[in-house]
């Protein structure tokens, strides 16, 4: 979003007005107070989200990736036990983790 003071608003409102038609967003500040926003009634309620994501790339902001996302990211998590419980599961992996280590430093003892 750009920002602009009231005294180059006004100086430059055509100029504004042009980049807000572009699909930009300015900002009107007034002693480095917010006190309007400029952005374009003809987007409003529609779904411009492929839009915006190419202002937002072509400013710099983001980068799309070009491969698909992983799989993990965009299936379901799977059902859970009602009793399931996050931590009781850490516990019990570092618990395991803990005795393999012990079983492995004892089994290196002995060479």
């Amino acid at each position: 979003m750009k920002t602009a003071t009231i005294t180059a608003a006004k100086a430059q409102f055509r100029a504004l007005i042009d980049q807000v038609r572009h699909g930009e967003t300015i900002l009107i500040v007034d002693r480095g107070q917010p006190v309007a926003r400029l952005e374009s009634v003809l987007t409003e309620g529609i779904d411009d989200s492929e839009g915006r994501l190419v202002r937002l790339e072509r400013a710099g902001l983001i980068r799309r990736g070009i491969t698909p996302p992983p799989l993990i990211l965009t299936e379901e998590p799977p059902e859970t036990e009602d009793q399931a419980s996050i931590l009781r599961a850490l516990l019990a992996e570092r618990e395991e983790s803990r005795r393999s280590f012990g079983i492995a430093r004892l089994l290196f003892r002995c060479w």
